[in-house]
């Protein structure tokens, strides 16, 4: 046998067999490449984070930004992207919520206090709503009552109004929600006490209605009930937090000394004014991203000029203000920015005295790499009146696009925008689906969008969604379709919802009204179309199943005939 193996192998090795066996050996070695060019590609696709969300060079963003496209439902081009939507949601963080067992255990553990609920056999006197007792039934029935959230602190309760009332406030997420993001609501608990002095809870207030309990919890202060491990409180700290107080008071320089040792970075001129909010923001980013790499105090301008394509008078205007859009608290907590005006005030009053000089750029070629030599105390860039050589994102295109990176981190949508966000979600008691559902203009124009007029009609809705969204369902619709009753066909099979609906959130008698008028000096401020598209676009997006109107809805494209091939890539 040996010898029969032995003359096998030999025997491979003929002169005719030469040929087979390179063809063996090439496939086989081409396989192993193909194997390995996978196994490369896949470990680069897993572990790659693009340091820009905008995956796209400068030249396509250009083009874009520069683009008079006239987008009809505001997401394409109108409601821009902002840091928290490039966060990855942190499951080890999301993953440890309180569970009516967690309270069970609570309560036992505490059943060595004393607790008597105040009552003694007076069970008409008042309500002590620091009482163990009474903190675990309120806990107890929020997370009962509310079954399509989890919970993840419960605040200490605080006396209502009433002796039988306690308000207590707790933080939040939907269990299916896809935002890295936590949310916050208080809200006003009554409760009875029956003659054995047995307690339990007659009814939990709307959104936001446990005033006395809004208060922000304090550094270092320990909550009432919270489960955490060391991962979550360090993931918790870098989210947002909807519903907490804001407080987006400008920030000072603290002293002279302080003043003079700064260093600073000014953007003045240029043709970026007015434009659309994504224009601004790509703007924006760029000079705080410069500021960073050059390790100085972005000066910058809060009041914003609101382009046309957002205003119900079809005009540009003025005097808005970076706050009513964005979370100044967070920018400013994250990075060092100074408003102009006070900037100036202490300029004009030290800046002689102290000596302090000023470096004036008005060429785009000298990039921020030129100037982080510079000893200066402000870095001025001066823009020209030549559009669009004078954008500001100009400056961060070409060799400094790969050295200065926009910190999308550190702007957030305005958390009091968000907040209504969130109390329309809660009215819906976080348990609805939506449907984008665009019309307008591009509905009009059959030579782009040839079936997009028959295929959102109230007849193809209810045929398309009959098989995507269950009878009886809320159904929030996000739509560019002025008059909502158009879609009262839609009412024989869902309970339909639209923004509007929630007026009372943002009119006269609102927190949000009443925040944003003491923000602008007494003077009210509009709830203009950009915030409008902005709540009705997140609160879209924050339905269980999400319908939209290209590829769900219709076939036609969504920049219009014969564009689908271009908008995906």
């Amino acid at each position: 046998m040996l010898g029969r193996s032995g003359l096998s192998r030999t025997g491979s090795f003929r002169p005719e067999n030469l040929g087979q066996n390179a063809l063996h050996m090439i496939g086989n070695l081409c396989f192993t490449i193909f194997v390995v060019a996978v196994l490369v590609f896949t470990i680069i696709a897993a572990t790659y984070e693009p340091e820009d969300p905008l995956f796209h060079p400068s030249t396509k963003i250009t083009t874009f930004l520069t683009s008079t496209s006239n987008a009809t439902f505001q997401s394409d081009n109108t409601v821009v992207r902002t840091g928290e939507d490039f966060m990855a949601a942190n499951e080890t963080a999301f993953a440890t919520f309180i569970n009516v067992t967690d309270v069970v255990e609570m309560k036992e553990a505490s059943t060595e206090e004393t607790s008597s609920s105040g009552c003694e056999g007076d069970s008409k006197g008042p309500l002590d709503c620091k009482d163990p007792e009474v903190f675990h039934l309120m806990m107890k029935e929020a997370i009962e009552h509310f079954k399509d959230i989890h919970f993840y602190r419960f605040g200490k309760p605080a006396p209502g109004p009433e002796e039988n009332t306690c308000d207590m406030a707790w933080r939040f997420r939907p269990k299916e929600g896809k935002t890295a993001s936590f949310y916050k609501d208080y809200r006003r608990f009554v409760i009875n006490r029956s003659e054995n002095c047995t307690l339990s809870v007659v009814s939990i207030g709307d959104y936001h209605s446990g005033v006395n309990a809004r208060k922000k919890k304090k550094k270092n202060q320990k909550p009432g009930f919270e489960k955490t491990s060391g991962t979550q409180e360090q993931a918790v700290v870098a989210l947002p937090v909807v519903g907490e107080t804001v407080n987006d008071s400008l920030p000072v320089v603290e002293s002279e000394n302080a003043f003079s040792r700064g260093k600073y970075l000014i953007y003045v001129g240029g043709g970026d004014r007015c434009k659309s909010m994504n224009h601004y923001l790509w703007s924006f980013l760029c000079a705080l991203g410069e500021a960073q790499y050059l390790n100085r105090t972005l000066v910058m301008d809060l009041t914003l000029c609101l382009s046309s394509i957002y205003t119900s008078s079809n005009q540009d205007e003025e005097g808005k203000d970076f706050r009513f859009y964005f979370d100044f608290e967070h920018l400013k907590e994250a990075a060092s920015v100074l408003d102009h005006e006070q900037f100036w005030q202490d300029w004009s009053k030290w800046q002689k005295k102290d000596g302090l000089s000023l470096h004036l750029v008005e060429d785009l070629k000298v990039t921020p790499m030129k100037l982080s030599e510079v000893k200066d105390s402000l870095i001025m860039r001066k823009f020209g009146s030549v559009e669009p050589d004078n954008y500001w994102y100009r400056v961060c295109e070409g060799e400094t696009e790969s050295v200065v990176q926009r910190p999308w981190h550190l702007v957030w949508k305005s958390r009091r925008l968000m907040d209504i966000v969130s109390a329309i979600a809660s009215r819906l008691n976080w348990d609805y689906d939506s449907v984008h559902v665009v019309r307008g203009e591009k509905a009009k124009n059959r030579d782009l969008w040839p079936n997009l007029a028959q295929d959102t009609s109230p007849d193809a809705l209810i045929s398309t969604l009959q098989n995507k969204i269950e009878d009886g369902r809320n159904v929030y619709i996000a739509t560019n379709e002025p008059d909502t009753s158009f879609f009262d066909p839609l009412k024989d099979k869902y309970s339909t919802h639209f923004v509007d609906e929630y007026k009372d959130l943002w009119d006269e008698n609102s927190e949000w009204y009443s925040e944003t008028t003491m923000l602008n000096k007494g003077v009210p401020v509009e709830f203009d179309g950009y915030m409008r598209v902005s709540v009705d676009t997140e609160v879209f997006l924050r339905g269980k199943k999400q319908i939209e109107t290209f590829n769900e809805l219709t076939n036609d494209c969504k920049d219009g005939i014969n564009t689908c091939n271009t908008a995906a890539s």
